[in-house]
């Protein structure tokens, strides 16, 4: 069992940064794959970034490359989302997500463990 907690959210003008934490308790961290998701009001929760359980590879969906990057901190049980030039559509509750593997997994269905999310807003 894993607990995940997000913290970073808020309210920021287009253009402007924001990083995400998502802080995991529980099992040895390092055996999870992590991924980050969000859903904006009215749409289907979407994949955004996700990180294999040693940080060797990452996957982007397609709208956030070159924007957003994912990275994790092993000896500190945490995984990040720095957010850079942020866009209105960015705009969404974000969620962290774990399952034990050594793969990259971008489908919720195939996540064990969820956060209960960080609200991000960006304003024009």
């Amino acid at each position: 069992q894993v607990q995940l907690v997000e913290s970073g959210g808020g309210l920021m003008q287009a253009g402007g940064s924001l990083r995400l934490s998502c802080a995991a308790s529980g099992r040895t961290f390092s055996i999870y794959a992590m991924a980050w998701f969000r859903q904006a009001p009215g749409k289907e929760r979407e994949f955004v970034a996700a990180i294999s359980s040693t940080g060797g590879r990452t996957y982007y969906r397609d709208s956030v490359k070159g924007r957003f990057t994912i990275s994790r901190d092993n000896a500190n049980n945490t995984v990040y989302l720095q957010m850079n030039s942020l866009k209105p559509e960015d705009t969404a509750v974000y969620t962290c997500a774990a399952r034990e593997g050594i793969y990259l997994y971008t489908r919720p269905y195939e996540f064990d463990y969820w956060g209960q999310g960080t609200q991000v807003t960006v304003s024009s």
